[in-house]
């Protein structure tokens, strides 16, 4: 089991820990709740990774007990699909908030991000991760100064630094088909992939791109 927030599935830590682990368990990997018309539930699809992509969804005209019609779906999902032993594995403390009646045999928590510190943050997370702390059997931490700063607050914190696929991006170094959106853009270009927020340099890229006119930067993500 994977309870995550709504971030990239594709090229990421959690991509390449979920399908390789589809190899051998039933892996769910369940987004963050959204909301629409329909009465409470959830839609749930297997990627071409073999991994379960689960969408819970609430109805949008009623913001009452909403913790509680969470875990409603959540358990649910547990009886629809027979999940009975399992490991709970959070890269979001806010997922505890609608779990925390779970019982899995191992609880993991991936912290990949300093995730109180983004803009908008739920004030509720500092407050969730301390209670995750004390649930959690191991913590994962992405990068050294992540590592740093938990390192202090479990008694097992392990660094699980970035890393890349190389055979996957090796691919980009072969001449690829010309995306259809991007024909028009002159050369020379220089790409970025990944998330853009207030963590991404944009008066560096602006800065260059006053300084070299004839650069074309595309920056595609979130």
């Amino acid at each position: 089991m994977f309870f995550t927030p709504a971030m990239e599935l594709c090229i990421s830590k959690a991509q390449h820990l979920l399908s390789r682990a589809a190899f051998q368990y039933r892996v769910f990997y369940i987004q963050e709740f959204s909301r629409n018309d329909m009465e409470d539930g959830y839609s749930i699809d297997k990627s071409e990774e073999n991994v379960w992509v689960v969408v819970p969804h609430l109805k949008n005209d009623s913001r009452d007990e909403v913790v509680k019609r969470q875990r409603d779906i959540i358990d649910c999902i547990f009886s629809a699909e027979k999940i009975a032993v399992y490991i709970a594995w959070y890269y979001t403390p806010m997922s505890l908030l609608f779990t925390e009646h779970l019982e899995p045999n191992l609880v993991i928590y991936d912290c990949m991000d300093e995730l109180a510190a983004f803009k908008f943050a739920d004030p509720q997370l500092k407050d969730a991760e301390k209670f995750l702390f004390q649930k959690t059997d191991i913590v994962f931490t992405g990068g050294s100064s992540l590592y740093e700063a938990k390192r202090h607050q479990h008694f097992n914190v392990h660094a699980f630094a970035s890393s890349i696929d190389k055979e996957h991006f090796s691919v980009a170094r072969k001449r690829l088909e010309e995306f259809t959106d991007q024909v028009d853009i002159p050369h020379p270009r220089l790409g970025f992939f990944g998330v853009i927020d207030e963590r991404f340099d944009i008066e560096l890229i602006e800065q260059a791109a006053h300084l070299k006119p004839e650069w074309h930067f595309i920056l595609v993500g979130p």
